[in-house]
């Protein structure tokens, strides 16, 4: 479906503007005494930064697009224009901020008739900004990137992410277990909004998670997209919000990866 450039520009301009409000708000309170609540698990954390970071995003989004909706990972949905679908996650990497560990940033997509036109992912530590609109390709702090032309799992550096609790975890530990012998390295640094925009800009070659949200990957998605990669649920199909596992690579080695992770079989 084709988008109006001059209004995709104008949400991009307004993401960033929303995305350096959260920014703000992570580097004001970084290293402070936070006020730590849990989600789902001991380690699945929400923070007041949090809270404040998706409040600011959603008066930046609703000053420029009042009827638009926004699905924020604290704040949930409202009703709105269903045809606008802002995608928030004002502080991925939770748990590495409340630690001290400068891992983490802030995510925004907008989604359009049901697919995903803008994304912008700010790294609050580094100052670093990727962004997308849907073909208009993908940058780094303005400057065009594009994915790595890695084609063989053991040349290949790869993200990975561990889903909170449960069963995933002894699913994450037999996946890793898998692939870490056959690549040449696996990090795991804990923010999957980075990691997507760690495989557009060539850094992975590849990623995969078990048991994402919308809101962690949605920007991401498409920065992946217009760099040049490939994005798929667990089967190789097209990656659906409701699918169980995500791998993200350069699309070299997509098919190498997709068979090696065997996700269709873990997860059943």
């Amino acid at each position: 479906m084709a988008h109006d450039r001059a209004f995709l520009a104008h949400a991009l301009t307004v993401a960033h503007r929303a995305a350096d409000a959260a920014a703000r708000i992570h580097r004001g309170h970084a290293g402070s005494r936070l006020d730590i609540a849990t989600k789902s698990s001991s380690i699945d954390l929400v923070t007041e930064v949090d809270r404040l970071s998706e409040a600011a995003i959603r008066a930046e989004l609703a000053a420029a697009f009042p009827g638009h909706v926004v699905l924020g990972e604290e704040g949930g949905q409202a009703a709105g224009d269903a045809r606008h679908r802002w995608i928030v996650d004002p502080l991925d990497g939770t748990v590495n901020y409340a630690h001290g560990f400068p891992v983490y940033c802030v995510s925004i997509a907008l989604e359009a008739d049901g697919e995903v036109v803008v994304g912008v992912v700010l790294d609050s530590a580094r100052g670093e900004r990727f962004a997308a609109t849907l073909g208009g390709g993908a940058t780094l702090d303005g400057v065009p990137i594009g994915v790595s032309r890695t084609t063989e799992i053991g040349n290949a550096m790869l993200g990975t992410g561990f889903a909170y609790g449960g069963e995933a975890v002894a699913q994450n530990l037999e996946i890793l277990a898998r692939v870490l012998p056959r690549a040449r390295a696996v990090r795991r640094p804990g923010a999957a909004a980075l990691d997507l925009c760690h495989v557009a800009c060539g850094r992975y070659d590849g990623f995969w998670e078990l048991q994402l949200n919308a809101w962690d990957v949605a920007a991401g998605m498409l920065i992946v997209r217009e760099a040049g990669g490939t994005v798929t649920g667990p089967t190789g199909a097209p990656y659906r919000w409701d699918d169980t596992a995500m791998i993200a690579t350069n699309g070299h080695l997509h098919a190498r990866l997709t068979r090696l992770l065997d996700l269709g079989v873990a997860l059943a």
